[in-house]
């Protein structure tokens, strides 16, 4: 007898329980919906529908490897970020719930979205950041950057997935070198994990999210020094720059901003309390202490 939707949910989450996922349930029915092409949160009221043998048995490979710590992500290809639905490959960094602090970030200090013409993503990975903004800023054109050519080949096929992709341009390159300047928004999501402590990452991001999206240095500031640089340049005399910080990172970036000839204008933190997004101004285009938001 094949077994049922309830059955096989029930089986994956003490699987996914015991492996030490967090939400085993809501990632058992993310896996099933994604094998039998069902929206996930309808699963729980067709739980005595029978499931194929050869779908029970994609599902409980799949359930295998997530139990093995391999990101959801990977196994389905895909993840949501801001109003987005995002390809995903093993050449990008999984797109963050986090870094969605960012584009909230963003939207809050740019209130006129159609003055809003130039974006710059620095190691755009994915696209998300890149693509949610264009999303919010209709009249806008972007420009994604990374090193990374098959990181590049995501972006772009996110950009054509979300109907973006006449108002991005994605570029290979070491941060912004090749660039002129003038943009109204600059995002960037550097590698910020100092080098020692990629080894105490959960398996999902040491094991599977690319190393260089990941590793900051020797004090995980390396990139920082690099983008803050050359963020005076970039900016237009009122553009708005917004950079996802590590846990703890805040002082010693608005530091490097601060020496750079730029002023936080707002510390964001995230769901969790910690300040996740700083953003930065031309020093002379601001009065007054930065901004604290929850």
């Amino acid at each position: 007898m094949n077994p049922t939707i309830g059955g096989l949910l029930c089986e994956a989450g003490a699987i996914l329980r015991a492996a030490g996922i967090e939400e085993p349930r809501r990632e058992a029915r993310l896996l099933l919906g994604h094998v039998l092409g069902r929206a996930p949160g309808l699963l729980t009221i067709e739980a005595a529908a029978p499931v194929g043998a050869a779908d029970a048995g994609r599902f409980r490979a799949l359930v295998a490897r997530r139990a093995a710590r391999e990101p959801a992500a990977h196994l389905t290809g895909r993840r949501g970020f801001w109003t987005l639905d995002l390809a995903v490959t093993p050449d990008v960094l999984v797109p963050r719930p986090e870094s969605e602090t960012l584009i909230e970030a963003a939207l809050d200090a740019l209130p006129d979205r159609s003055a809003v013409r130039r974006v710059l993503d620095l190691g755009t990975g994915s696209g998300a950041l890149l693509l949610a903004a264009l999303g919010e800023f209709p009249a806008a054109i972007g420009v994604g950057i990374d090193l990374s050519a098959a990181a590049l080949a995501v972006a772009r096929a996110n950009a054509a997935r979300c109907g973006l992709a006449e108002r991005a341009l994605f570029l290979c390159g070491d941060w912004s070198a090749a660039l002129g300047g003038g943009f109204d928004l600059v995002l960037a999501n550097p590698p910020y994990v100092a080098t020692a402590d990629i080894a105490t990452l959960d398996p999902e991001v040491r094991d599977h999210d690319p190393r260089a999206a990941l590793d900051g240095g020797p004090d995980g500031l390396a990139a920082y020094r690099a983008i803050l640089a050359d963020l005076p340049r970039l900016l237009d005399r009122s553009g708005l720059a917004v950079i996802e910080l590590g846990a703890g990172q805040a002082a010693d970036v608005a530091g490097l901003a601060r020496t750079a000839g730029l002023a936080t204008v707002e510390l964001r933190q995230d769901l969790g309390g910690i300040p996740r997004a700083i953003a930065l101004r031309h020093a002379e285009k601001t009065v007054g202490e930065p901004r604290s938001a929850d």
